[in-house]
């Protein structure tokens, strides 16, 4: 799977997919190439076009489609994403590098909740002031909380114009 993400054109390709169910190899081609120079598809020239359309059609397409990531109808030019391409989700999640991922935030939250939890059933003076029930529901108040956000998170990025490796060289 890292060697299909290891290039940047088949994980723009895929993230040019990720909100639509059918595009073109045209379509997907002025996209990438608008990402690739930096600018609007209104501004690609045709060279840059043709560079990008070239080597998705080649290659970059039929790669992704021999490992059942998307349908790629050459004589048509249609391409869509599959059912696969929801499970890439972990491979493509972004992360900065004073950044916790959502595994690692959720990790450390059930550590603090169990924390909660043993403190509370040993008796604890701070812990035996607060009732158990309100600590409870403060855990999954968190829970809940941290789910949403998460959730915002997540659709704000595949709503994004861009790849978010795009938003960072800028």
């Amino acid at each position: 799977m890292f060697d299909i993400l290891s290039n940047r054109r088949r994980r723009y390709a895929l993230y040019a997919l990720a909100d639509d169910d059918t595009a073109t190899i045209g379509s997907l081609a002025e996209q990438i190439a608008a990402w690739e120079n930096d600018c609007t598809v209104d501004d690609i020239t045709p060279t840059e076009r043709k560079r990008v359309y070239t080597a998705l059609q080649q290659s970059h397409l039929p790669k992704l489609e021999r490992t059942g990531l998307i349908s790629f109808d050459q004589e048509t030019g249609r391409v869509r994403p599959t059912e696969t391409v929801e499970e890439m989700d972990i491979y493509l999640e972004v992360v900065g590098e004073e950044q916790l991922s959502w595994d690692q935030y959720y990790l450390g939250l059930s550590a603090v909740s169990v924390g909660i939890v043993v403190a509370i059933w040993l008796e604890l003076p701070f812990f035996r002031a607060i009732p158990p029930l309100l600590w409870m529901t403060v855990i999954v108040g968190l829970f809940t909380a941290s789910a949403a956000v998460h959730n915002y998170r997540s659709a704000g990025l595949n709503a994004a114009s861009e790849p978010p490796e795009v938003s960072r060289q800028s």
